[in-house]
C-alpha cells in the first residue's frame, strides 16, 4: 500500500462562526495506517474521496471515526492502527489524529491517539480537547457527532445480535455521551464476575458488589437504548422519500421489564435475577448484553412491508440502514443545532440512480459535511457542484475540482 503524501490546500476557506453543520476544517494524521504524516484543509462542503482500491480512502474515514468514542469504524485494536514502516510487518505503537472542527458555537480542537510514551502493557487512547487532556473518550461526543456506514455493515441484519447492539450503542452515545462509560463499566464488571464463576469463587461479598454494578449500569444502558429507539421510530414514521421507513424494537428480558416498570424497579429485579442465575447451573444471566435490535421494513403497498429486515433483499437492507442513519442524523441536528459528520464508505456504488440522488439531496438538506468514498467519480456527478474532492493518485492525496464544477 502506498503512503499518502502530505497535502495542503493553500488559503482553504474556513467556515464562519455559527456554521449549520459540524465540519472538519483541518485534519492532521501522524503515523496512522499508511500515513506517516499528512495534513489536509477543508471547507464545510461534503467531501468526495476517489481513487483506486487499497490506496487509503477508508483509512481517512477511520481516522475521522476516532473523533468519536470507541474503536473506530473498523473496530480494530488500538495496537493495529499505527503506521507500518516500509518492510515491517508490525504497526507502530503510537499514532495520532487531530482535527480543527467548526461547530455552531465556534471552533474546537480535538485530538486522540496513543501516547508514544505509553507502556505497551497498558495502552489506551488519550484524548485532548483544546489542548487539555481528558481521562475518558465521552468528551468527544459532547463536541462532535459522528455516524458511519461501511460495506462491512451490509450484513448487520444477518450478523449476531452483538453487531446490532454495537450499532445501536454508537447511535446512543451521540445523544448520551455517558452511555460509553456505562457500557465500559458494565463490560468490565461482567468480565470480573465471569472470572470469579470460572474460578469457582464463593466470595459472596465480591459477587454482590459486581452484581450491584451490573444491575445499576445494565438498567441505565437498557433505558438509554430504549429512549433512542423511541425517538428514532418517531422520526422514521414522519420521514418520506425513496428510502423505506423502518420500525425498531428491542428484544430482551430487561427491555421487556422496562415496558411497564420504572428503572429503579428494573434495576432491583436485574440484581435479584443475577444472584439467582449464579446459583443455578442452567439459568442464563439476564442483562443488556443479551438484547437484540429488531428492525422491520415499513413501506405501505410494498411487497416487503412488515417483513423482518433479515428477510429483505440486500438492496432493501442497505436502504433500511441508510434510512436509520439519516433519521439519526436529523435527530442530532435537532438536538445539537448542527448536523453530525456522515462517513459513508462505498455507499453510493450500491445504490441505483434514484436512491443515490436522494441520498445526496438528504445530505445537502441536512447541510452535513458528509465524507463519501468511491473508485468512480461518475457516481458523484449529482453532488459534484456542491462538494470538494480529495483525489488519490499515484500514492498522493490532493484536492481537485470535479470536471465541470464551479
Amino acid at each position: 500500500m502506498s503512503a499518502i503524501a502530505p497535502s495542503r490546500v493553500e488559503n482553504a476557506p474556513v467556515p464562519a462562526e455559527g456554521v449549520a453543520a459540524a465540519s472538519i476544517a483541518r485534519l492532521t494524521l501522524t503515523d496512522f495506517r499508511n500515513t506517516p504524516h499528512a495534513r489536509f484543509d477543508f471547507d464545510a462542503r461534503p467531501v468526495v474521496i476517489t481513487g483506486p482500491n487499497g490506496i487509503g480512502k477508508t483509512n481517512l474515514l477511520e481516522a475521522l471515526s476516532f473523533l468519536a468514542p470507541g474503536r473506530g469504524l473498523r473496530g480494530a485494536p488500538l495496537t493495529e492502527v499505527g503506521h507500518r514502516a516500509p518492510g515491517s510487518d508490525r504497526p507502530g505503537t503510537s499514532w495520532a489524529v487531530a482535527a480543527t472542527v467548526m461547530v455552531q458555537d465556534g471552533r474546537v480542537e480535538l485530538g486522540t491517539g496513543i501516547d508514544p510514551n505509553t507502556d505497551a502493557r497498558t495502552i489506551k487512547r488519550v484524548v485532548h480537547v483544546n489542548g487539555v487532556a481528558h481521562r475518558g473518550q465521552a468528551v468527544l461526543a459532547r463536541h462532535l457527532g459522528v455516524v458511519w456506514l461501511t460495506p462491512a455493515m451490509d450484513r448487520l441484519f444477518l450478523d449476531a445480535p452483538s453487531s446490532r447492539r454495537r450499532f445501536l450503542d454508537r447511535l446512543t452515545i451521540a445523544f448520551d455521551p455517558d452511555h460509553a462509560g456505562r457500557t465500559t463499566a458494565y463490560e468490565r464488571a461482567w468480565r470480573q464476575r465471569s472470572r470469579l464463576l470460572r474460578d469457582g469463587s464463593s466470595d459472596e461479598t465480591w459477587y454482590a458488589a459486581l452484581e450491584d454494578t451490573l444491575a445499576r449500569y445494565g438498567a441505565a444502558i437498557a433505558a438509554a437504548r430504549r429512549h433512542l429507539v423511541d425517538r428514532l421510530n418517531a422520526r422514521l414514521a414522519s420521514s418520506a422519500g425513496p428510502f423505506p421507513s423502518a420500525r425498531l424494537a428491542l428484544a430482551g428480558d430487561v427491555d421487556r421489564w422496562l415496558e411497564d416498570r420504572p428503572s429503579l424497579e428494573v434495576e432491583d429485579r436485574l440484581r435479584a435475577q443475577l444472584a439467582r442465575a449464579r446459583r443455578s447451573e442452567n439459568h442464563e444471566d439476564p442483562g443488556p448484553h443479551r438484547s437484540d435490535l429488531a428492525v422491520t421494513f415499513v413501506a405501505a403497498g410494498h411487497a416487503s412491508h412488515g417483513q423482518a429486515a433479515a428477510l429483505c433483499s440486500t438492496g432493501e437492507q442497505k436502504a433500511l440502514l441508510i434510512a436509520i442513519v439519516l433519521a439519526h442524523a436529523r435527530l442530532q441536528t435537532e438536538r445539537r443545532g448542527h448536523a453530525p459528520l456522515l462517513l459513508l464508505d462505498e455507499v453510493a456504488a450500491h445504490l441505483d440512480g434514484d436512491r443515490r440522488a436522494a441520498l445526496f439531496a438528504a445530505i445537502l438538506d441536512l447541510k452535513a459535511q458528509a465524507w463519501l468514498t468511491g473508485t468512480d467519480p461518475v457516481l458523484f456527478e449529482k453532488i459534484a457542484p456542491t462538494a470538494q474532492r480529495l483525489l488519490f493518485e499515484n500514492g498522493v492525496a490532493k484536492m481537485q475540482k470535479f470536471a465541470g464544477s464551479v
